[in-house]
């Protein structure tokens, strides 16, 4: 029942509002590997397929302290040093106006999930592991940093 109106509220309330009240939305991922190398990918309640932690930055608060924030929310998980921003991407394929910055993580914590009704499942994968249903942006980022292939500047 909450995750149900979760996705009501998110998918026909915020998303119109944010389209009416914001030039722009900005929006942060961050791709944590643990001490094994593994990769920290979450699954939300919400939409299909796996991706890595993150979501939106609100207003006052900066793009590295969202980021540790929605990890944090997510996935329970801190990160033993300071997030890496790697890059900067147009997301206007999902939400016109839409940009979203990648930090790089560290943590030696497991996963720690808190009952959040966004996140159906939270854990770490090795990269020769990862699931097949992650989403095409995710698979993008984790082609281009784990593998050195060419950056595409779109999410």
């Amino acid at each position: 029942m909450g995750r149900t109106l979760y996705r009501i509220v998110t998918r026909f309330l915020l998303h119109p509002w944010f389209r009416l009240t914001r030039g722009l939305t900005l929006g942060v991922r961050v791709l944590v590997r643990n001490e094994r190398g593994e990769v920290l990918l979450v699954r939300h309640t919400y939409s299909p397929g796996w991706l890595l932690p993150g979501g939106g930055v609100e207003r006052g608060e900066n793009t590295q302290e969202a980021a540790a924030r929605e990890v944090l929310e997510e996935t329970g998980v801190t990160m033993d040093h300071p997030l890496r921003l790697a890059g900067i991407y147009n997301n206007d394929a999902i939400f016109y106006g839409d940009y979203v910055l990648l930090y790089l993580g560290e943590t030696s914590e497991p996963v720690s999930q808190n009952g959040s009704l966004e996140i159906a499942e939270a854990r770490f994968f090795a990269p020769s592991q990862l699931p097949e249903d992650m989403t095409k942006g995710t698979q993008r980022r984790l082609r281009e940093i784990l593998e050195g292939q060419s950056a595409v500047q779109t999410w």
